[in-house]
């Protein structure tokens, strides 16, 4: 399972919780080319037009990674009966291929993915800690698809339109923008780096979530 982690760019400054769209506008300034400043800051002041976001904070199934088993390229799930039948109950269509558990979680704790305009896919479901852009004074940051503890956990996922899917992979301060917003929503926290003590699901004191089943 490849996956390309080096970023030659990072965070100028930790985010400001406090002033959130003070701290993105000031990060913006590293970005030489006007056009993309002017994507970023159309994005960033428009994000519900771009980026859909769970109802609840539900961790799906504990234990399940995407980590496929030696000799295999991709990882294909089997749902246990408890997620079929909530599925079933939900209306919602459950995918094997290797981002299926995500995207019930997602669905399944009240997250809608809206149709896209050139595909009939909808969009895509996107893990915002994806191993990728660690935080000033870190040399690593969690990789949820790795991580029983993270990979269904709804509060680190998003629906993102096409071209907020792209921003999410290219830009680290609109990744830790997003981060922090799901910290803000759910007190999500799987880096520690917005408070000084999390729960071992990434959550800290006074946030609470679900867990509908755990790994046999």
């Amino acid at each position: 399972m490849p996956y390309n982690l080096h970023s030659p760019s990072g965070l100028r400054s930790p985010c400001d919780l406090e002033n959130l769209d003070a701290w993105f506008a000031s990060e913006l300034d590293q970005v030489v080319t006007p056009a993309e400043r002017g994507v970023l800051t159309t994005v960033g002041a428009n994000l519900d037009a771009f980026v859909t976001w769970p109802q609840t904070a539900l961790l799906l199934w504990r234990g399940c990674n995407r980590v496929p088993e030696d000799g295999k390229r991709q990882k294909y799930f089997s749902y246990p009966d408890v997620i079929k039948l909530k599925a079933r109950s939900a209306g919602v269509t459950l995918d094997t291929r290797p981002n299926g558990p995500a995207i019930a979680a997602f669905q399944l704790a009240g997250g809608t993915r809206p149709p896209r305009f050139g595909s009939s896919n909808a969009w895509s479901i996107h893990h915002l800690y994806s191993g990728k852009f660690p935080y000033p004074g870190r040399t690593s940051t969690t990789h949820a698809a790795k991580d029983g503890k993270h990979f269904t956990q709804s509060a680190g996922l998003i629906a993102a339109h096409p071209v907020a899917d792209a921003l999410v992979d290219e830009f680290p301060f609109f990744t830790w923008y997003l981060r922090a917003r799901a910290h803000q929503r759910f007190g999500y926290d799987p880096d520690i780096v917005f408070g000084p003590e999390v729960d071992e699901a990434g959550f800290h004191r006074g946030w609470s979530y679900t867990v509908l089943c755990s790994a046999a």
